[in-house]
């Protein structure tokens, strides 16, 4: 039954059209890691090479165009970041939707891929999409927070989180993961029209109080992306909270993006499926998604939970790095424990935006989270530069341990923020909310 308190109402009503969002968001970012192989040599990038110049040429090519997604979400998490504080919540919230339905509409009419040197349509698709992706998490997440209790929006939020990752089990299942369900092209035509569908449910949607509180403060200086670097305490828990996240697409970005070069790499033959490894990666976030909030609550520490989703993210690497290469069955089960060690995420973007002020808010929990998918460029790039000196497997083992080291430094520059008041601003940096008796 639908709540009559026009307060809950508001924030059940958030919550939904963020977590549905972010389901499309999901959908969208990873389905290019599952048809990455599939389109590429449809585009004829392996016409007249051997088998293993084609291997080559799919890993270098899906790398680059890896890239210049994450890359776009990098500029897109400032730009939406900043107009959020500026403009508002939902401007942001249904404006990146828009750009990525449009984006990967396109997409899905690319018919070829250039010479690297190039301009490439399938990688301008891919850094606009980009741009879009990057705005619906920071937005949601911020709205709920800020339209929810102090001791409720962890709930919320775990809702918004836990749904939208299922979205990768959703890109899995259409983009053939158990079998040709559509052509690769169409999943992107999907994933557009999801988007543009989403758009109905504005209707109703209301912008936080605390950031219509802050237009009457005319003096507030808001969305000064630039404000996070110019303070010490404030770059320190900015930059912690990103290096926390770094190791979730670490797992999801090399291990299991890259699951057929690095199976093989393991032996086992026939490779990996992408799509099918993919899917049970998102299908272990949405479980480890409502375990994190759960635990969360449970231990009333947010910091408590990353340290022991952390601890798990080590355990899976080992396992996938010993086990990895006994079965194919065995693999995906790795994956699905991946995704589960990495559903702390949650969480974490639960804390990117308790950790800052309402004037800057917006902007710190959409650019967090998106600096930590941009994070996968110089992961990727560390990864490429190692593998032909040390290989696949040695290459992955090094970059993942330096992963796991930042994330540990960075759970120290973080305080605890469950049960803080978020009704602050950051001018009000030297009183940073504690928490209090609940």
């Amino acid at each position: 039954m639908v709540s009559t308190d026009p307060t809950k109402r508001a924030a059940t009503l958030a919550i939904i059209v963020a977590a549905l969002g972010y389901f499309v968001d999901i959908y969208d970012l990873i389905l290019f890691g599952m048809v990455r192989t599939v389109s590429l040599k449809d585009l004829g990038v392996c016409d007249g090479l051997t088998e293993a110049a084609c291997k080559s040429v799919i890993t270098d090519d899906g790398v680059f165009l890896l890239n210049m997604q994450m890359g776009g979400m990098l500029l897109g998490g400032i730009l939406w970041g900043v107009i959020g504080d500026k403009k508002g919540r939902l401007s942001v919230l249904f404006g990146s939707i828009t750009l990525y339905s449009l984006a990967n509409i396109a997409n899905g009419m690319v018919g070829d891929v250039e010479a690297m040197s190039n301009v490439n349509t399938y990688a301008v698709c891919r850094l606009i999409a980009g741009i879009g992706l990057a705005g619906e998490l920071g937005a949601g997440i911020t709205l709920v927070s800020e339209l929810m209790g102090r001791n409720e929006r962890g709930v919320g939020t775990t809702i918004v989180a836990a749904l939208g990752v299922s979205g990768g089990i959703a890109a899995g299942i259409v983009s053939g993961a158990f079998g040709p369900v559509v052509h690769w092209t169409v999943a992107y035509y999907i994933g557009g029209g999801l988007g543009l569908a989403l758009l109905g449910l504005r209707i109703g949607v209301v912008e936080s109080g605390m950031f219509a509180a802050t237009l009457a403060k005319g003096s507030v200086s808001r969305g000064n992306f630039f404000r996070l670097f110019t303070n010490k305490q404030r770059l320190v828990r900015y930059v912690g909270i990103i290096l926390v996240g770094i190791p979730v697409w670490f797992v999801i970005g090399i291990l299991f993006t890259l699951s057929p070069e690095l199976g093989s790499a393991l032996g086992l033959s026939p490779a990996p499926n992408a799509a099918r490894s993919l899917l049970f990666v998102y299908a272990g976030c949405s479980i480890g998604g409502v375990l994190s909030g759960v635990l969360s609550q449970k231990l009333r520490s947010r910091k408590k939970t990353f340290a022991i989703f952390l601890v798990a993210c080590v355990v899976m690497m080992v396992v996938y790095f010993t086990l990895g290469g006994a079965s194919n069955d065995g693999f995906y089960a790795i994956a699905l424990f991946g995704g589960l060690a990495t559903g702390y995420w949650a969480a974490f973007v639960s804390t990117a935006a308790e950790l800052f002020g309402t004037n800057l808010r917006a902007t710190a929990a959409t650019t967090v989270p998106n600096f930590v998918r941009g994070s996968l460029v110089p992961v990727a790039l560390a990864f490429t530069a190692l593998k032909d000196s040390v290989g696949l497997i040695e290459a992955a083992i090094i970059v993942g341990a330096g992963c796991m080291v930042l994330a540990v430094i960075g759970l120290f520059m973080i305080h605890e923020t469950f049960g803080i008041d978020l009704d602050f601003q950051e001018e009000d940096e030297d009183k940073l909310p504690k928490v209090t008796a609940v």
